[in-house]
C-alpha cells in the first residue's frame, strides 16, 4: 500500500501505543499501516458513513489484520468511548469540522495522550482552538500535494491550568503562521510563505482599484495590506 505524502505524514506523526482510532477513515489506509507497521497494537478505523467504511472493511481484508481493526460507524468521536484509545486521528476534513468534532467528543479530552490532526483549511482556527482549550501542540510539519498545502499537527494530552503557567502565551498573530515551522525553517513552509505573498499581492492590487469607491473595499484592503506585511516578516525572519 503507497501512501500519499500527507498520509505517510500523518501516519509518521503517531507515538507508539497500544490502540489508535482513526475518525473519518475512508479507505483505512492509517489504521492498516499503523498496525502494519507495528506502531500500534490495533486501531478503530471510524466513519459516519457506511460506504467509506466498506471500502476500509476491504482494505483491512486485504491485510489480514481483520482481528486488529474493528470497524465502527460513527458521528465523529461518538462510538469511542474514554480509556479505548491513546491516539486519535483526525485528518482529510475541513478545519472547522474538525473543531466541531473536537468540542463533540469532550468527554475524551483527559484520557487520550495524543491527537493528530490534518485540517485541509482553516489551519488557523484548529492552532487557536489547541491553544484556547490547552492541547500543547508538540510536532507540526507542512506537506504540499497537488498545489495544494496542508498542515498536519501532533497535540499533546489537554493541560489543565491557566494557559500561562504552560509558558502557551498568545503570541502568534492570528495563528496563521506556526512558531514550530517558523523555528525548524521549514522548506514547504516557506513555499506557502511565498505563495501567500504572490496571492496576497494580487488581492491588494484589485482592491486597491476599488477602494477609491468603496469603503468596505478600503477596509478589506487595509487587512490585506496587513496580512501582506506580516507574511513578509515571517519570510525574513525564516531566510
Amino acid at each position: 500500500m503507497k501512501l500519499s505524502d500527507r498520509l505517510e505524514k500523518v501516519v509518521s506523526f503517531v507515538d507508539p501505543a497500544e490502540k489508535a482510532a482513526d475518525i473519518g477513515t475512508d479507505h483505512g489506509y492509517v489504521p492498516v499501516e499503523l498496525v502494519r507497521r507495528g506502531i500500534v497494537s490495533g486501531a478503530y478505523a471510524m466513519d459516519v458513513k457506511k460506504g467509506p467504511l466498506s471500502r476500509a472493511e476491504q482494505h483491512i481484508k486485504m491485510a489480514g489484520l481483520e482481528n486488529k481493526i474493528e470497524l465502527r460507524l460513527s458521528d465523529g468521536l461518538a462510538g469511542l468511548k474514554p480509556g479505548e484509545a491513546e491516539a486519535v486521528i483526525i485528518a482529510g476534513m475541513g478545519g472547522e469540522l474538525i473543531i466541531h468534532i473536537l468540542e463533540q467528543g469532550k468527554e475524551l479530552w483527559d484520557s487520550v495522550e495524543q491527537w493528530i490532526l490534518s485540517p485541509h483549511s482553516e489551519i488557523h482556527k484548529v492552532r487557536r482552538w489547541l491553544y484556547e482549550n490547552n492541547f500543547p501542540i508538540e510536532k507540526e510539519a507542512m506537506i504540499r500535494e497537488e498545489d495544494k498545502f496542508y498542515a498536519v499537527f501532533r497535540a499533546g494530552k489537554r493541560r489543565t491550568g491557566d494557559l500561562e503557567d504552560h509558558g502557551m502565551q498568545e503570541e502568534q498573530w492570528d495563528f496563521r503562521y506556526s512558531r514550530l515551522l517558523m523555528d525548524a525553517k521549514d522548506p514547504i513552509f516557506k513555499e506557502f510563505l511565498k505563495d501567500e505573498e504572490k496571492k496576497l499581492v494580487l488581492l491588494t492590487e484589485k482592491l486597491r482599484e476599488q477602494a477609491a469607491s468603496s469603503e468596505r473595499a478600503g477596509e478589506s484592503l487595509k487587512r490585506a495590506e496587513e496580512r501582506l506585511m506580516k507574511n513578509r516578516e515571517v519570510q525574513n525572519e525564516v531566510q
